[in-house]
């Protein structure tokens, strides 16, 4: 599998095969990043991988240095799993020149649950997938539904610009105890691996007292208990919240009872590191 460096190794070795799906990445691959390697050979065109730890998207005192890097790694992972290439390119051939043109998101969709904790984050985020999507001219790009925001805004994004591209979400792929894979998993001690699942029970608590929550008032409240379950177990939420899928708004009232147009986010922190997760309902 060639490992491309630059954006011009990037169109050379593309320039004579069909349109490619893409599947980007910051790396530390696992599981799940695998799994959308699966689904993008699925369509039978060339897949490119792309591993960047895009610095636009992290936000002052999070955690853009110590991210964990390991290309060799990454690269073995990938072959293994029948990527055609892996493009892997420095910040020199990324942002040749500072960014200083970038994509900026809906605030209704981009302010909220994420965009309200980490102000900047999907400006991004959307910024660098534009410019991967610019470079690699895929047909489709797969994204894990995990981000599940992330997802959101890089289909619009996508249909407001009318990019030739198709964007394919896949299913979250998680560990035997129901945890959701990430790379920042890897920062977690082995107490803190045990307790790591209680997120996603939160949610799925939360989302049993759907049934009783007949106006906002009680949505509220079930979302405050929930968060609260999670801080006496020693956790520090950012949000547990139940949006509609279509754009993550809140809900009325009439729309609690109606299944497979709702979703359950939340996002907290387990000692100094910060967890995702989503439930659709």
């Amino acid at each position: 599998m060639p490992i491309l460096r630059s954006r011009a190794e990037l169109r050379g070795a593309l320039q004579s095969l069909p349109r490619p799906t893409l599947v980007p990445t910051m790396g530390h691959l696992h599981a799940g990043h695998l799994a959308l390697v699966a689904r993008a050979r699925e369509f039978g065109a060339p897949v490119v991988a792309s591993v960047f730890v895009n610095r636009l998207q992290f936000g002052a005192g999070e955690d853009f240095e110590r991210y964990p890097r390991d290309l060799r790694r990454d690269a073995g992972l990938l072959e293994q799993a029948g990527c055609d290439y892996l493009y892997a390119p420095d910040e020199a051939d990324m942002y040749p020149v500072p960014q200083t043109f970038h994509v900026s998101p809906d605030p209704r969709l981009a302010g909220e649950l994420e965009g309200a904790v980490r102000p900047g984050h999907f400006q991004g985020v959307t910024t660098v997938v534009l410019k991967l999507l610019q470079l690699a001219q895929p047909a489709i790009a797969v994204f894990g539904k995990k981000d599940y925001q992330q997802l959101l805004l890089v289909r619009a994004m996508v249909e407001q610009f009318a990019l030739p591209v198709r964007i394919e979400g896949v299913e979250t792929v998680r560990e035997p105890d129901g945890l959701a894979m990430s790379s920042r998993n890897s920062y977690l001690g082995a107490a803190q691996r045990a307790q790591a699942p209680q997120l996603q029970q939160a949610l799925r608590r939360l989302a049993a007292q759907l049934p009783d929550c007949r106006s906002l008032q009680r949505l509220q409240a079930a979302q405050d208990a929930a968060c609260d379950w999670l801080r006496e177990r020693g956790w520090q939420p950012d949000y547990l919240s139940v949006r509609r899928r279509a754009d993550l708004q809140q809900p009325q009232a009439d729309e609690l009872g109606r299944t497979g147009t709702l979703v359950v986010l939340g996002a907290a922190r387990l000692g100094s590191t910060r967890l995702l997760d989503n439930l659709e309902l």
